[in-house]
């Protein structure tokens, strides 16, 4: 079953290094790119650029271990690097796992390590004229995502070969096209509670990044009706069982669970990325860009379901409902 990832949410699992490819739409004023990945044991230096035609670099974040670890800022304009900034600290463990996040502002590119805010590094080149990013160096990626900012004029979203197999490469009809309208919420606390203008509708899309905590036990992410405490869609990552439970609650009962999964993306220590699209006769559920489930409507007035809670052993750096 394909992923079709809904505008303004471009993301790219497991790419190889060194990774160079172009940003959707070019970069823009609200967009977030959030990297994960898996810092080599033997790390001595990494870089992400944020890449112009003909290999100027507005900006060069490049960290270094090298005895006096810290992380070097800067730009190249005309072939030339400018003044570095640096930071003597150094937020990445080696062989550890890692979310790295730029946020683009008009002003600054302010960037957030696992959840803690790290840099402000303000324009030295306008932001329009980047076209590419790039990341080289001793890591692992698990996946690179364009966030936010909204698609670019006249683009339409297409599948992506993330994971190449039947059913992959294949445009939609412009109808199936999912789709995402609120605002995206960055780091919120937990638990977290979300209200859907206007209720859940067939191609609407939630995207939920986050982090399963250390010693995680339990996680809830309901899909409710405010009014009457009823749950459409309940997934339970239950740690200490490995098992995602999926259920409803109707009536003040739940129903039968379900368990059967293609993999269990929610491991302790580890990021997810969790988009939930709501069809027709079924949710569908992907984890880092693979299927993972479906779980056919129980409550089928599902224009009412209005409200996303997530609760749990987690910690959240992404919800757009």
């Amino acid at each position: 079953m394909a992923f079709m990832p809904a505008p303004g949410y471009h993301p790219y699992y497991n790419p190889t290094l060194p990774y160079n490819r172009e940003i959707p739409g070019g970069l823009r004023p609200g967009m977030s790119i959030y990297i994960q990945g898996v810092a080599s044991n033997h790390m001595k230096r990494f870089h992400v650029n944020f890449a112009l035609p003909g290999g100027d670099i507005a900006f060069h974040f490049n960290p270094r271990f090298d005895g006096w670890d810290k992380v070097v800022f800067n730009s190249k304009q005309g072939g030339r690097w400018g003044s570095e900034e640096k930071k003597r600290s150094m937020p990445f463990r080696k062989g550890e796992h890692f979310e790295l996040v730029f946020l683009v502002t008009d002003q600054h590119y302010k960037v957030t390590v696992n959840g803690s805010p790290f840099y402000e590094y303000v324009h030295r080149i306008p932001l329009q004229t980047v076209t590419h990013l790039q990341v080289e160096g001793d890591l692992e990626l698990q996946s690179i995502n364009f966030l936010g900012g909204g698609p670019a004029p006249g683009q339409i979203p297409m599948p992506f070969p993330a994971h190449p197999g039947p059913g992959h490469g294949h445009a939609r009809a412009p109808h199936e096209l999912p789709t995402m309208e609120g605002p995206p919420v960055f780091n919120p606390p937990v638990p977290f509670v979300g209200r859907m203008q206007g209720g859940l509708t067939p191609r609407k899309t939630i995207v939920i990044k986050g982090l399963v905590s250390q010693h995680a036990n339990n996680i809830a992410i309901n899909f409710k009706v405010a009014q009457s405490e009823e749950v459409a869609l309940h997934i339970n990552p239950r740690l200490t069982e490995g098992v995602v439970v999926r259920n409803s609650l109707l009536g003040g009962k739940w129903g039968k669970e379900e368990r059967n999964i293609s993999f269990n993306p929610f491991t302790r220590g580890q990021y997810f990325d969790l988009s939930i699209r709501c069809g027709h006769d079924r949710f569908k559920i992907f984890a880092n860009g693979q299927h993972i489930f479906d779980y056919a409507h129980r409550f089928h007035d599902f224009n009412r379901v209005n409200t996303v809670e997530i609760k749990g052993d987690l910690s959240l750096s992404y919800v757009q409902i």
